[in-house]
């Protein structure tokens, strides 16, 4: 077991279950023409940062900063649209093609009201879930754990919800949700438990757009794909969809998780060979990944997928928020994880089979995937406010 986090503590651990993944067939084109019907849709920005690869002694540091998408201070509309959209459709028992924009959309979905989406979240899930509802006409209702920042909180009523305390930590809020499921509400869950599998499956395979923009920008740019990708794991639904597109590559650069100290259940779970549930509450300031257990049905993917895991205390992930907003970079505490685990290995080092993923020669790829959720959090760890812009747009 972990031992709670501090602030400076960091592990870096080679998954001892690597090895060849599970082939997963994911219609990345449709989820893409899905994406760009959502009102708000663009791309967000792949950044090119040479004064932080210089600092961290690699060749090159590019960073997709997920710091407003579709409008929200994070990634995961990208998967809970999808995954809405694919329930409702189920629901419905009939294609909802065509529709040009959402409004046809909410038109299409007539029949189903009254409807809630229900889902637990420690933020930006929730929030993105509430979003959805409120695009197409429905109702949401969304579970958090008990110490939720208000902020977040004020985040998902702003976009009608309902928002449910729940004493504990997220793992129960999920447990609490799964409650709700009817004839007349659906769980968009983006973990899964033994009977659901669809939705979260949906949820990752939403995230393939981000992918699909990051190819689309490396391509534009003449560059490879990186040597080395690092990615915030939590329950395991953005690690699977990193590993399914590296397996769409053939393989083609190395894959690190990065999880807080005291919600480490993946690092725990490869390490004992199986799921493991974490015992407690999961309190890093890192919020969007307090999770004490690995999605199951992401696992066969982030388990076999990973090459390693790195484990930080929250004085990296405050770190990262300030490396990052010196560049011009809007991130999270959450958001800023990928690259504190980063600092924290160059700065702490690590075994050999980690430490040559990140070469001076490597290009590494760091996925920020929340800008300032919280924005008085944000303002805390700055100190100050900060002003940067020495990012650049890919090369």
């Amino acid at each position: 077991m972990v031992a709670p986090a501090t602030g400076t503590e960091f592990a870096a651990v080679v998954n001892p279950l690597a090895g060849p993944v599970p082939s997963v067939e994911v219609p990345t084109a449709e989820i893409l023409a899905f994406h760009r019907r959502l009102p708000g849709y663009e791309p967000t920005p792949l950044l090119s940062v040479p004064a932080l690869a210089e600092r961290l002694e690699v060749g090159s540091l590019l960073v997709k900063a997920e710091s407003s998408r579709f409008g929200l201070p994070a990634f995961k509309m990208l998967g809970a649209s999808w995954a809405v959209y694919k329930t409702l459709r189920e629901r419905l028992g009939s294609d909802l093609e065509p529709w040009h924009d959402v409004d046809e959309l909410a038109e299409r979905l007539s029949a189903l009201r009254p409807f809630t989406l229900v889902a637990a979240t420690d933020g930006n899930h929730g929030r993105a879930v509430a979003r959805m509802a409120r695009l197409v006409g429905l109702g949401a209702r969304i579970f958090v754990p008990a110490g939720t920042s208000d902020a977040r909180i004020a985040g998902i009523v702003a976009e009608g919800a309902e928002v449910i305390v729940v004493p504990g930590n997220y793992d129960a809020a999920v447990a609490r949700s799964a409650e709700d499921e009817g004839p007349r509400a659906a769980v968009i869950s983006d973990t899964s438990w033994p009977g659901y599998r669809d939705v979260p499956r949906w949820v990752s395979e939403g995230y393939s757009t981000m992918f699909t923009e990051i190819d689309d920008a490396l391509a534009a740019a003449g560059r490879r794909q990186p040597d080395t990708v690092v990615v915030p794991i939590g329950v395991g639904a953005l690690a699977a969809a990193a590993v399914e597109h590296a397996r769409r590559h053939g393989g083609r650069g190395a894959l690190v998780g990065v999880e807080p100290t005291d919600a480490a259940c993946a690092t725990a779970s490869a390490l004992s060979g199986d799921l493991v549930t974490l015992e407690g509450e999961q309190r890093s300031i890192m919020v969007g990944l307090n999770c004490g257990t690995p999605s199951p049905i992401a696992w066969p993917l982030v388990s076999r997928g990973l090459a390693g895991f790195l484990t930080i205390g929250d004085e990296w992930a405050r770190r990262a928020v300030r490396e990052l907003a010196a560049v011009g970079i809007e991130a999270g505490e959450t958001g800023a994880a990928a690259l504190g685990g980063l600092d924290a290995l160059r700065d702490r080092g690590a075994a050999d089979a980690l430490e040559c993923l990140f070469g001076p020669t490597a290009d590494v790829l760091v996925l920020v995937t929340e800008g300032a959720s919280d924005l008085a959090a944000w303002r805390r760890i700055l100190g100050v406010e900060v002003v940067g812009a020495t990012a650049t747009e890919a090369p």
